[in-house]
Parts: structure tokens; sequence; C-alpha cells
């Protein structure tokens, strides 16, 4: 499903116009990557998703061409963990 089926079936579901649904799809999107963007705080949508910021220290990998070892910085990623709904869902 990309993002205008996801649209669609959100304005379908929420009986709105797809403009209406972009937009708040557009606004979930943006406000979680700044919460994360800040990396203070955990988003949880009980059941269904949570997001938060972790930090990844420094490591040592290798050159997959060369095998020459190198070094990969530290920085941070997203966890996304889904919640209990959201695992029921997946087992069909």
């Amino acid at each position: 499903m990309n993002r205008s089926d996801l649209v669609t079936a959100l304005s379908d579901r929420a009986q709105v116009t797809r403009k209406d649904a972009d937009a708040v799809l557009a606004a979930l999107a943006e406000t979680v990557g700044e919460i994360v963007a800040k990396g203070d705080e955990k988003i949880t949508i009980p059941g269904f998703l949570s997001f938060e910021r972790t930090h990844r220290a420094a490591r040592t990998g290798r050159n997959p061409q060369t095998g020459a070892p190198l070094t990969v910085p530290a920085g941070y990623s997203v966890k996304v963990s889904a919640g209990s709904k959201l695992k029921e869902a997946a087992k069909g």
C-alpha cells in the first residue's frame, strides 16, 4: 500500500475528504518527526506503535569490498515497536 492508497482508505473509513485525510497523515508524520528529532520523549499510540530515538555508539566496521576496517561514527537511530493490537492483527 502506498501513500495514495492509504489516504484513500483513511478518507473512506473516517468519511472525510481525501484532502483532509492527506493533511492529517502529513501532520502526524511531521509531529512524530519533530518529537523524535528532539529525542527527549517516547511517542506511544497504545496498542498500535511506539517511536523513540536511540543512540548508537561508535563502532568499527568492515568495508565489504576490501575487508579493510573503518570507523562508523556515533549517531542516532529510531526504534519503532509494534503494539499488542498490531501484533495480533499480524497473526491473522
